[in-house]
Order: structure tokens, then sequence, then C-alpha cells
């Protein structure tokens, strides 16, 4: 669990304002004698970092081991954890780190770039993502952010290279096509390497796990799973959160956000809100949804973001005007 967004979560749940924080602050903490995530093989040179039941990492990451280079996909909410993600990948190969790819603007995945930056690699997202990172990342830390936490995040490596749709990379003989679609942030996207049959997916799925909904638009975010469901099988797809999947555990996500939206949407349409909404809704959710990750911090909070979505209320990040 992203340390630095639980606590948002948290505080505006409990007191309904955006209260200051510092664990993003602990970027310079010393290293711990073992990662604080789960290395795990995915075969072909793939391998999953899964962060660990703490929320040390704050997210998942990953890496593709090419003929003749390294891609990176997300680089974990502090740079203690990326240097931690660098010195296991350089146990396994001595290649260059070519690429990072950022899956969208988010703290927690995006704290380590430039750890990686001044390994060599050279940092992609889509367009949004550059302009995001050091403005909508701000909003973590509440109204009353401290001076040392805004420069953080002003200071954050953005990336060097955007795309708008996507873009392929190549790794010798190796293709990764990276894919934008919408959903969880606006800025989303998807690595896929189509030999190995793996598909890295950032926040876009969250297996067994509720998810983060602040700048969601959750009908566009279920055509984008029926999407990634549609991929040849069979496919292992890793979440931004939780552990490697399959196409099952993405529709199970999928039936999450539908039931949620049906849910909000009887709700409204009986003229219920605020406190009578959620005070219906969360027992519907806690008894399907209940055993996931993060219930307790997400629950209530989905139930408000998607009340405000369907009502056409509800602040998301704005595209920049296209140069």
């Amino acid at each position: 669990m992203p340390n630095l967004i639980r606590r948002y979560f948290v505080s505006s749940i409990l007191l309904g304002v955006l209260l200051p924080f510092g664990a993003f602050a602990q970027t310079a903490a010393p290293q711990a004698s073992s990662p604080p995530f789960t290395l795990k093989p995915l075969g072909h040179d793939i391998y999953a970092a899964i962060d660990d039941a703490k929320g040390d990492a704050g997210a998942n990451s990953g890496f593709v081991i090419g003929e003749n280079g390294v891609l990176v996909i997300d680089t974990f909410e502090n740079e203690a954890a990326a240097k931690q993600l660098l010195a296991e990948i350089r146990k396994l190969t001595k290649l260059p780190i070519k690429f990072v790819v950022n899956t969208h603007y988010h703290l927690d995945h995006v704290a380590g770039n430039a750890v990686f930056e001044e390994a060599g690699a050279v940092v992609l997202a889509q367009r949004n993502v550059a302009a995001w990172i050091h403005t909508e990342n701000l909003k973590f830390f509440g109204k009353n952010i401290k001076p040392e936490q805004k420069a953080l995040v002003e200071g954050l490596a953005a990336p060097a290279v955007l795309y708008d749709s996507g873009i392929e990379l190549i790794l010798g003989s190796r293709e990764i096509l990276v894919r934008v679609f919408p959903g969880h942030t606006g800025g989303d996207s998807v690595v896929i390497i189509p030999d190995a049959k793996v598909v890295f997916c950032g926040d876009l799925f969250w297996r067994n796990t509720l998810p983060n909904l602040i700048d969601a638009s959750t009908e566009k975010w279920m055509k984008t799973l029926e999407s990634l469901q549609s991929l040849s099988a069979p496919v292992t797809y890793v979440p931004g959160h939780g552990e490697p999947g399959n196409a099952h555990d993405v529709e199970a996500f999928q039936g999450y956000l539908a039931d949620l939206r049906g849910l909000v949407k009887k709700q409204i349409d009986d003229g219920k809100t605020g406190d009578d909404l959620v005070g219906t809704v969360l027992p519907a959710i806690k008894e399907k949804y209940g055993q996931w990750n993060f219930f307790g911090y997400f629950a209530k909070r989905n139930i408000l973001d998607v009340d405000n979505e369907l009502l056409g209320t509800k602040k998301i990040p704005q595209p920049a005007a296209a140069p």
C-alpha cells in the first residue's frame, strides 16, 4: 500500500479534510538489509517487484531484460526502494538500463525516476505525466503542504520522452509495446511484452484490492479492462498493487467497478446523498469485497468518488493543451 496515498485517504475519510504527512519526505532513508519488495520471476527474463505487506515500496514495479538492455516499469514511492531495485537488476545483468516507463503520474510509481536516470535510463510516459508529476502530486500532502514537501514533488525527475497514444521500444530482438488506456488518471500506460504474454498494467489493474479512484473515470476504466481481457490468452497481468494475476482476476476487478457504479447510481436515483448513500452502499460492497486488500482504507472513499463522478461534480486532472 502506498504509505503517502494511504495516509491521504485515511485522513480525508476520518476528518473530512486533507492533512499533511511526511512518509514521502523520507526518500533519503538508509537502505534496509532486505528489499521492501519481493522479486518474482515471470519467465523470459521478466520480473515483477511486488510491494511488501507494509507498503514500504509504495507500489509494484518490474523490469524486462533484453539482449542489449533493460526496461524498468515504474520506480516506487521512494529513492531507497528504487536503489534496491537497481541493485537487484545488477545481480542479474550488467546490461545498460535503457528505459523507464512511468505507467502514470502518482507519487508511488515515479519517485525513484532519478535513480534510474543517473544509471543512464531514459524515462518515458504519456504526455500528461510530464506536467502532472509536479502539480497534481501536490494534493497528496494536503493544503498545508510544507516547503520541503513541495520541493520534493517539484524536484521529481519528470519523463524526458513523451507519447500520446503509445510507443514501441526495442531491446535487441525483443519488441515491447506501450499503449495508453483511459480510466485511472487520464494518463495511464500499460506495457505489453508480446513474446512472453506479460502485461504490466500499472494502476489500471488492482488484484483483489480496492483501488484509488481520486482521479478515475470508472465508465472508461471498465472498457479498458475489457480491452485488456481481449488479449490472446494466457496472459500474466502485473497490477500496480497486489500479486500478478490472470484474465479472471482482471474480470473480477472490472466486476468491482461495475458493482460499485450500479449500487451508487441506484441510491442517487432514490434521492440519497452523503452519509445516507454511503451507509446503504457500504454493507453491500463489504458483503462481496470486504476481504479485498485496502477495503478499510478505500471503501468509503470509493463510494464518494463514484457519487461525485456520476453527479458530474468530481474534479479530475485535465489534459494539457496540445503543443
